[in-house]
C-alpha cells in the first residue's frame, strides 16, 4: 500500500503546483473553486491511469513517448496565455485587464485543460498498476484522493502567498506553468 501512496504523491505534484499558480492569481478564493479544482484533478488523475490499465501497453506506450511534448505544449500554451493577459494584450475585452478573473482561473475549459495535462503522465503509469500488488479500484482511489487533497491544499497556498505579494500574480502563475511545462519536457527528454 505505501508504494501506492508513493505513486500518488508523485504523480499529484504537477497537479499542486498548477493549483497553486491558480492560487496565486486569484482575486478571491471561494468554495466552489476548491471543489472544481479538487474534483477535477483529482477525478483526471484517477480516470488517466485507469485508462492506461485499460487500454494496455499498445496505446500506452505511444502516450508514454508523447506524453511530455502533450503537457508542455497544454501547459505552455496556458501559462503563455496569462502572461498576454497580465500584460493588458487581450484584445477581446474593451475593459483594461488589472489581473486575472475568476472566469479566466476558474474556467471549465481551462481548468478541463490543465486537469488533462497535469494527469497525462498518469495514464502511462496506469500500465504500472497490478505489479503494485494492491486491487487497481483501491489505487485509483488512492490516487485521485490523494491529487484532489493536495491540489486543494497547493491552491490555499497559493492564495495565501498571492495575498502578500499583492496583485498582478498572473504573471507568477504564468510564469510557474510554462516553468513546469518545460520542466516536465526537459526530465523526459533526460530519461529518453
Amino acid at each position: 500500500m505505501g508504494s501506492v501512496f508513493l505513486l500518488a504523491i508523485g504523480l499529484s505534484m504537477d497537479a499542486m503546483a498548477v493549483a497553486a499558480a491558480r492560487g496565486l492569481a486569484a482575486p478571491v478564493l471561494r468554495a466552489k473553486h476548491v471543489w472544481l479544482v479538487a474534483l477535477l484533478f483529482g477525478g483526471f488523475q484517477a480516470l488517466m491511469p485507469a485508462l492506461g490499465h485499460l487500454l494496455g501497453t499498445s496505446v500506452g506506450d505511444v502516450v508514454a513517448a508523447y506524453d511530455h511534448w502533450i503537457a508542455f505544449v497544454l501547459l505552455g500554451g496556458i501559462g503563455g496565455k496569462m502572461l498576454w493577459e497580465a500584460r493588458g494584450g487581450d484584445d477581446d475585452d474593451d475593459a483594461p485587464r488589472p489581473g486575472a478573473t475568476e472566469a479566466d482561473l476558474f474556467g471549465l475549459r481551462v481548468m478541463f485543460i490543465l486537469a488533462i495535462a497535469t494527469s497525462i503522465d498518469a495514464f502511462a503509469a496506469g500500465i504500472t498498476l497490478p505489479l503494485l500488488a494492491v486491487p487497481v479500484p483501491v489505487s485509483l482511489a488512492i490516487i485521485g484522493l490523494t491529487t484532489a487533497v493536495l491540489s486543494a491544499l497547493g491552491l490555499f497556498a497559493g492564495r495565501r502567498f498571492g495575498a502578500h505579494l499583492g496583485p498582478r500574480l498572473d504573471v507568477l502563475g504564468g510564469v510557474v506553468l510554462i516553468g513546469l511545462g518545460a520542466k516536465i519536457l526537459y526530465e523526459h527528454t533526460l530519461e529518453a
